[in-house]
């Protein structure tokens, strides 16, 4: 009797269809169509390909598995106190890379892999050649070719890094290809294989130990990322590179090493990082060699994952459209329709988790495009089937009333696939600014020339954010708020949000310079800089409404302007944004509480002219200050000493010398 009914009701439905007309039913057949492409090729289309990245991260991190420390795989690393150490940053220092390499093959790896590429001369090369070339352990170095990675190296680069290989053949070191995959902004899936490149890093590493059975052949799929099952142990531990030429210790290191595949490159701040599947849900980015650590992990533990064939993803958007097509023919009053929209859902939802919890490479597999293809079909259909009825129009607005103005509701009927305009948490770079003085100058000007000089200054200001690629968010009398990461991300936004903070500070002093003399004088323009989570969207009521970014992170900006007063500063970012920035000019300014808050800040101010052993000095001190505060204290009054006239280093010396127990200085 049950089935009886439910025959019924898609009879009537499809009787509706028909009794529409034939331009409707050319219509919905040809809007079939298109949900059919949808659910099939979303990977492929503008802003669906952004959709499905962000849903396969979801599942990538939801489901990572979360392991133990890896103790296949060791990471040997230039990282940031290395540089420091050595004082050299580029190209990475090549003596040191061969006395490590040379006390790497006595203690028993498997085989080395260096991520680093050698394509610049350098004075230690002959040694670190005669090093390759005596190396018993098997050693992959790093190939690029300009073809492939565009942007990380040159012409020039390419003949000089082919001219080091050559010099290393009849040896145990073999080139082997770095290339990652940065499709949409992240290393999800593994390297294309190209005819002109060398095995990849990871698949040369285990051909050079014997395991060559185990190195995925003809693998393109995605990468397996795990996650660290305890916070304080991670999935690899890097060891420094400077440990491995101390003499007295390497017996200690020698069970580290042994049995292991070595991987050596670095493990800075701002260079090799690289974004992955899981970045979008921890905000991490680790080092290229990193990622190179997984696919080899990847390899031993034999976790191919299989691709669908091309086949398969066409019968299940056809399911999907064809599901979607004869639901949408049950009339909505029927209430065992509701039961039957949540079970199909629960599933276009849950399968790609399921499948991907199995083993399945759901890199590719539609998931947002299911989704949309059921909602596009499904609409289609009711459309149709309910052309001459206004029963399914004053559903649809009710529903979608719930959480949409009446007008939007409307449009969306229009065009379903405006449904993704909604308010959504990003993670942006923000400006905060302000001009000190200018209240005061106001209240002894007429309202005519105070408006008159604002504009020019807020012209000023928005002209350098715009310039920088920045969105303005809003004025608040003379200060200005702008951000970067939304509506869309770049790759560089850190670093033309940071050029921009100093570009708005310049333009503040250029604006004093050009006040009238006999005006009352106003002060500096102060800029506070900051990275963090906020939630982006259009906001506000039935007759206005405004883009703009709401969050603690704008917060924390405005109080590092406000700041800048009591340090003595312009300029001030917090070590979130200066991190990210992908600049070297930065200089610690310390820890401080800022005022409202109970979390310390450490302190970055650009300084793009400062001498470079000043800037690693501070840092040194930055490092001293927990273990020997005298030592840091001494250390910085150095540097002040040699700057005078630098009133925000004095200021840091006074603050260093009055910290509290968290090493931080309270902004009263």
């Amino acid at each position: 009797m049950a089935g009886g009914r439910s025959s019924n009701f898609l009879t009537r439905g499809w009787r509706n269809i028909r009794e529409a007309g034939t331009r409707r039913l050319v219509l919905t057949a040809l809007l079939l169509i298109v949900a059919l492409l949808l659910a099939r090729f979303s990977w492929y289309l503008p802003v669906t390909d952004q959709a499905e990245n962000r849903l396969y991260d979801l599942r990538s991190f939801v489901l990572a598995a979360q392991v133990d420390q890896d103790d296949r795989i060791a990471l040997v690393v230039y990282d940031d106190q290395t540089l420091i150490n050595a004082r050299k940053r580029s190209p990475l220092d090549r003596g040191l890379l061969a006395d490590a390499l040379r006390n790497l093959d006595g203690m028993g790896a498997k085989a080395i892999g260096i991520d680093i590429l050698f394509d610049q001369p350098q004075d230690e090369d002959d040694e670190l050649i005669a090093t390759l070339r005596a190396m018993k352990t098997p050693v992959s170095v790093a190939f690029a070719e300009t073809s492939v990675n565009q942007g990380d190296i040159k012409y020039e680069q390419q003949q000089y890094l082919e001219q080091f290989l050559a010099r290393l053949e009849g040896s145990k070191a073999h080139p082997a290809s770095i290339a990652l995959s940065n499709a949409d902004g992240a290393t999800r899936v593994w390297p294309k294989l190209v005819p002109q490149l060398p095995p990849t890093l990871g698949r040369a590493m285990l051909a050079a130990a014997g395991e060559s059975s185990k190195a995925f052949p003809g693998y393109e799929g995605s990468i397996r990322y795990r996650r660290a099952a305890s916070d304080e142990v991670p999935v690899y531990s890097p060891l420094q590179i400077d440990s491995l030429v101390n003499p007295d210790v390497l017996p200690y290191l020698q069970p580290a090493i042994e049995g292991r595949y070595v991987l050596i490159g670095g493990d800075i701040v701002d260079y090799d990082r690289v974004a992955t599947s899981l970045t979008a849900a921890t905000g991490e980015t680790p080092p290229g060699m990193q990622v190179h650590a997984e696919m080899i992990a990847q390899m031993l533990d034999g976790a191919r994952l299989s691709q669908p064939a091309p086949v398969v993803l066409w019968l299940l958007g056809l399911a999907v459209v064809l599901t979607a097509a004869l639901t949408g023919l049950v009339e909505l009053r029927n209430l065992r329709i509701y039961p039957l929209l949540a079970i199909q859902f629960a599933a276009l939802l849950g399968v790609p988790f399921l499948l991907q919890w199995r083993g399945v490479d759901t890199y590719g597999l539609p998931a947002a495009g299911w989704l949309l293809g059921w909602i596009l079909a499904f609409s289609a259909v009711t459309s149709a089937a309910r052309a001459s009825s206004a029963v399914q129009r004053r559903f649809a607005q009710g529903a979608l009333g719930k959480y949409l103005p009446r007008e939007m509701a409307e449009e969306i009927l229009e065009h379903p696939e405006r449904l993704s305009l909604h308010g959504e948490k990003k993670e942006i770079y923000v400006l905060f600014s302000d001009l000190e003085g200018f209240t005061k100058m106001s209240h002894a000007l007429q309202p005519e020339m105070v408006a008159k000089l604002l504009n020019r200054y807020l012209d000023m200001l928005s002209d350098v954010v715009l310039e920088h690629g920045g969105v303005i968010d809003k004025f608040v009398g003379d200060a200005v708020v702008a951000f970067w990461g939304a509506p869309i991300a770049k790759p560089d936004d850190g670093a033309r949000a940071a050029k921009a903070g100093y570009a708005v500070w310049q333009a503040g002093e250029e604006f004093r310079k050009s006040i009238d003399p006999s005006l009352p004088p106003v002060g500096k323009t102060r800029v506070g800089l900051h990275f963090g989570e906020a939630v982006i969207g259009n906001f506000g009521g039935k007759s206005r409404i405004q883009y703009t970014a709401l969050g603690d992170s704008m917060n924390t900006a405005s109080r590092l302007e406000a700041a800048n007063k009591a340090l003595y500063s312009s300029v001030m970012a917090s070590r979130e944004f200066a991190d990210r920035s992908g600049l070297d000019w930065w200089r610690p300014m310390g820890r401080v509480v800022l005022r409202g808050r109970m979390k310390p800040v450490d302190l970055f101010e650009p300084a793009p002219d400062f001498p470079q052993e000043d800037r690693a000095a501070l840092y040194q001190a930055m490092i001293l200050v927990e273990k020997d505060k005298p030592a840091a204290l001494e250390v910085l009054r150095g540097v002040a000493e040699r700057h005078p006239d630098d009133a925000a280093l004095a200021n840091l010396v006074e603050r260093t010398e009055r910290l509290s127990n968290n090493y931080a200085f309270i902004l009263g």
